[in-house]
């Protein structure tokens, strides 16, 4: 029978970027400027989209849970990253399974967000007359509640098989961060009927979001390219294709890092990788809402600026 972990009250050591001490300064700061970034701009986001009355639309409603959720994902992950570069790099074993049990779940939560945000937007671009009467609040309410359940829900199902890994004694984790396949990797027991469920979890929290944005663009597509307004076409591109933007640059590397097989994972790689998608992505939310959007830079000029419109 498989024990209970038994490392309590210990520590891991946290590698980072720590055999290229250059490369690991430079990283730093990026990682400070990109999480600023974020923070800045998902603030903004939610500012506004709570203060101007004009964007209290379904659309904004889960951006706002998207931007939310860009704040707290990073700063699970950003700020013990930076004290680990430069300071100590210790985490307490309690401090590294709340880390990847909340980024797990985090992330998990933002999969299916993005499903839903594609649902909305092929709602509105191929049904613009009953759009209000679909995607009525209480739809709303219920789409974005059920993303963040089935987020904390994998995270739960996952996290608790990990910690039941005894460790027995590893505490060099080689990553920025306390990332499930890397504690995994830790034990000291055969890992392969944990990991088999764990597959199925991730494969259920990925390919479903996946399959449903799939979907909903291709009858967006297919619907816009019936449009006879050019000028019709062109907003509904537009709006999209930002969405477009932020899904793959997501699911790309998440995708490419938690599915591929085990025998082809690089640690390096996985950094990498693991850099994307925690970091840089929830930076890409804020500037392409507000960059490509008409609506948001009026509603910023109006909210910050005073500026009559």
């Amino acid at each position: 029978m498989m024990k209970i972990n038994d490392s309590y009250g210990e520590h891991f050591i946290l590698l980072g970027f720590s055999e290229h001490p250059w490369a690991e300064f430079i990283l730093s700061l990026l990682a400070s400027g990109f999480y600023t970034m974020t923070l800045m701009g998902n603030t903004v986001i939610i500012l506004v989209s709570v203060l101007d009355s004009r964007l209290h639309t379904p659309m904004y409603f889960f951006l706002r849970n998207l931007s939310f959720l860009d704040i707290c994902f990073t700063t699970c992950i950003v700020p013990q990253m930076l004290a680990n570069m430069w300071g100590s790099s210790k985490i307490s074993f309690v401090g590294c399974m709340v880390q990847f049990s909340v980024g797990l779940a985090l992330g998990s939560t933002e999969c299916v967000l993005l499903a839903v945000m594609a649902v909305d937007r092929y709602v509105a671009v191929c049904w613009p007359l009953r759009y209000t009467t679909i995607m009525h609040q209480q739809v709303c309410h219920i789409f974005a509640t059920t993303s963040w359940l089935s987020g904390f829900a994998n995270s739960l199902f996952q996290s608790s098989l990990a910690m039941l890994l005894p460790l027995c004694g590893q505490h060099r984790v080689d990553h920025f961060h306390c990332e499930i396949l890397i504690i995994i990797k830790l034990s000291c027991v055969d890992t392969r009927p944990t990991e088999s469920k764990m597959l199925v979890a991730r494969m259920i929290i990925l390919i479903i979001p996946v399959s449903i944005i799939l979907t909903s663009y291709a009858l967006i597509a297919r619907a816009v390219v019936r449009m006879k307004s050019a000028e019709g076409r062109k907003k509904a591109f537009g709006t999209c294709a930002s969405h477009l933007v932020v899904v793959s640059l997501f699911y790309g590397t998440i995708m490419f890092m938690y599915l591929q097989p085990k025998n082809n994972y690089s640690q390096h790689q996985g950094k990498a990788l693991a850099f994307v998608y925690t970091i840089v992505a929830p930076t890409m939310n804020p500037v392409i809402y507000t960059l490509r959007n008409k609506d948001v830079k009026r509603a910023i000029r109006k909210v910050f600026w005073k500026d009559s419109i």
